[in-house]
């Protein structure tokens, strides 16, 4: 025997019996790996999940305020005005932009929450930052609250108290229901979709309320 033939008969590689595949138990595995993975979800999918819930909450909350159809009446006096409009109700744009969130006009409602919170609306700047924590995006999230809790919108800051109170209460809601109305459905939706369905020029954002649909909801207030 040669030294090649030497050392290749070392270099053989030890080889045992095939194993014999198991299916069934392949896929026992796989089906507990599954089930491992969905009962503990990702951390930032918790997050993101529990803002989604309590920016709900907090939009229905807006839409069933006492006031919240007038300040919608106002906002439509002129749908034709532009919407930067330095006369703007910035309360009805907050109400608006929580009646697109419901209605699934998710873009339109953070223009309006933008709108709102450029004005220095504190709780616009509060549905901000639950949308984006909602989305994921946790430096726009983190702008938001710093734009809530600090004197930068020349009002008083709420204190970490009063937003706990919040999420406590936003926390209630989500387990326990609430006797405020739901999401809007029917008539209130239908206007929200034709408006949604009129565009100006090439833009998606969702124009200025009008009639139609101010007095849709004041009927849906007043359910």
């Amino acid at each position: 025997m040669t030294a090649i033939d030497d050392l290749l008969a070392d270099a053989r590689i030890p080889t045992t019996g095939r194993r014999k595949f198991d299916v069934g138990a392949d896929l026992r595995r796989l089906a507990h790996d599954a089930a491992a993975a969905a009962a503990e979800p990702h951390p930032d999918m918790v997050r993101a999940a529990q803002a989604g819930q309590r920016l709900s909450v907090v939009c229905r909350w807006i839409l069933n305020m006492p006031d919240a159809a007038e300040h919608v009446d106002r906002l439509a006096q002129e749908p034709d005005a532009p919407a930067d409009d330095p006369h703007l109700d910035v309360d009805g744009a907050l109400v608006f932009a929580c009646l697109l969130h419901l209605t699934d006009h998710r873009e339109s409602a953070q223009f309006w929450w933008q709108l709102a919170a450029g004005a220095g609306h504190r709780a616009a700047a509060y549905c901000l930052h639950l949308h984006h924590l909602g989305l994921g995006e946790t430096r726009e999230a983190q702008h938001w609250l710093h734009e809530v809790t600090h004197d930068v919108l020349g009002t008083e800051a709420p204190d970490e108290a009063f937003l706990a109170i919040l999420e406590a209460v936003a926390l209630y809601v989500r387990r326990n229901g609430s006797s405020l109305a739901g999401a809007p459905t029917g008539g209130l939706e239908m206007e929200v979709d034709r408006l949604a369905t009129v565009k100006t020029g090439s833009c998606i954002i969702v124009r200025r309320p009008d009639r139609r649909l101010a007095d849709q909801l004041h009927d849906f207030t007043r359910r």
